[in-house]
């Protein structure tokens, strides 16, 4: 029972991010990423890749950014910040029908630790919407 009880205490903590769907704009792509610390320390930086993927799921383009750490600064336990991946591209792009793969490649907790992407990372679509995580 108790080690029940501590599995679904764990489950909960977690970097949540919640994918937005990618809004274009000409030759540039959108991707907003809200993401929430539920882990019990602060996060001082991670780093991902957001792949665009057509209708047809083939990747038309990619970006990868620190999309926490930026300016030195923390993701204390309990808030919230969001980032905007855009992508752009040489010619505008042909269809609207994208969506966003998100993979996580590093998340550093604070004091310089690497946090256990597999169990610390969380993507989800937003409400409704269709995306593809990867951790």
């Amino acid at each position: 029972m108790c080690a029940l009880l501590l599995w679904m205490m764990g489950a909960s903590a977690q970097l949540t991010v919640t994918v937005s769907p990618v809004k274009v704009a000409g030759q540039r792509a959108v991707v907003l990423l809200a993401m929430t610390n539920n882990l019990g320390e602060s996060i001082e930086s991670a780093r991902a890749v957001c792949f665009l993927l057509d209708g047809q799921g083939e990747m038309i383009g990619q970006s990868a950014q620190w999309v926490i750490g930026e300016n030195h600064t923390l993701l204390n336990p309990k808030n919230a910040t969001a980032f905007n991946f855009v992508i752009t591209s040489p010619q505008p792009f042909t269809t609207t029908n994208l969506m966003a793969k998100i993979s996580f490649s590093r998340v550093v907790l604070n004091g310089g630790r690497l946090a256990n992407i597999a169990r610390d990372v969380q993507i989800e679509p937003s409400t409704g919407e269709k995306a593809v995580s990867t951790k």
